[in-house]
């Protein structure tokens, strides 16, 4: 059996690691082992970061589209309430975008739920 010898992807491994911890201080950028800890401690650390970010900009788009749907009269759930009853099928980032940057469209979209939603109520007095 041949003999297994490791000596290039050995220091591949390391050199890569190294190049990660590039911009930390001291030994973490230098030394191999602090490095290799550092460089796997902040990759977890972006790793959760990617999952959080999915949460922190849902709930700021729910804030712009509650702020918005203020304005016009109604508060967050009842816009959300209204919009499916409108079958109007848009998603809370696109609504965000609206709300910031098109407030008239916003309106327009706000006038659409509130008649949803008086339609609805009249059928559910008639029934």
């Amino acid at each position: 059996m041949p003999r297994a010898k490791r000596g290039n992807k050995r220091l591949e491994k390391r050199k890569k690691i190294l190049k990660l911890a590039k911009g930390y201080r001291g030994t973490k950028s230098k030394l191999y082992r602090s490095a290799k800890e550092s460089v796997e401690r902040g990759l977890n650390f972006a790793y959760t970061g990617r999952k959080l970010k999915k949460r922190d900009f849902r709930s700021l788009w729910i804030v712009r589209i509650g702020a918005a749907a203020r304005l016009n009269g109604l508060n967050y759930s009842q816009f959300m309430h209204g919009l499916k009853v409108a079958g109007i099928e848009l998603d809370r980032k696109v609504l965000a975008d609206l709300a910031a940057n098109s407030p008239d469209a916003f309106t327009d979209l706000s006038g659409q739920v509130k008649s949803a939603l008086e339609n609805e109520q009249q059928q559910r007095a008639a029934a």
